[in-house]
């Protein structure tokens, strides 16, 4: 599956990438969950938004405070209602992961992410669709879920990779999921 072709292909999508990148944002893209929860909805025959609990945007700005990143996530929410957007400047995010050294940039953050197909993101840079998937996109587009590197390097980390498993059950929605470690 050719993700940049689908994601390209999405109004509703490049929309929220352009809402984005008018941000601007320093290192600002669109990660985690809502595209992993596309493409696995687009490949199951669900409506590509249906089960994205959120929008989520990352950014990387060692000059924006935890205040003024949640004033940002307000104003998104005041002026787009339709979603729900959670924005989070990753120079603050290393602090939920254990024994996790400040994250450099943006993508070092979405490559310490706790699965292999979390760690996904997107975004318009100069008109132009990037995309950034550190794993490539095998365990996406094959629903498979497996820890990062970062996280099978340390006990404590896989404590919170099985923890969020249990959590987020993702194979309610998604049944023919595989999970490994």
């Amino acid at each position: 599956m050719d993700l940049k072709a689908l994601f390209a292909s999405d109004k509703e999508l490049m929309a929220i990438l352009t809402i984005i990148a008018e941000l601007e944002l320093p290192d600002a893209w669109l990660a985690a969950g809502t595209l992993r929860n596309y493409v696995w909805n687009a490949l199951s025959g669900k409506p590509f938004f249906s089960d994205a609990s959120d929008i989520d945007v990352v950014f990387f700005d060692p000059e924006t405070t935890y205040e003024k990143t949640q004033v940002i996530q307000e104003q998104l929410q005041a002026a787009y209602p339709s979603y729900q957007w959670e924005v989070k400047n990753q120079v603050f995010m290393h602090g939920h992961n254990p024994h996790t050294a400040p994250y450099q940039n943006a993508r070092d953050a979405i490559s310490k992410y706790p699965e292999r197909c979390t760690a996904i993101a997107a975004r318009l840079k100069d008109g132009d669709l990037e995309l950034f998937l550190p794993y490539g996109d095998d365990d996406i587009v094959n629903f498979v879920v497996q820890p990062t590197p970062h996280f099978l390097a340390d006990k404590e980390r896989m404590t919170v990779y099985h923890d969020r498993l249990k959590k987020k059950d993702w194979q309610k929605k998604w049944p023919h999921l595989q999970i490994l470690a």
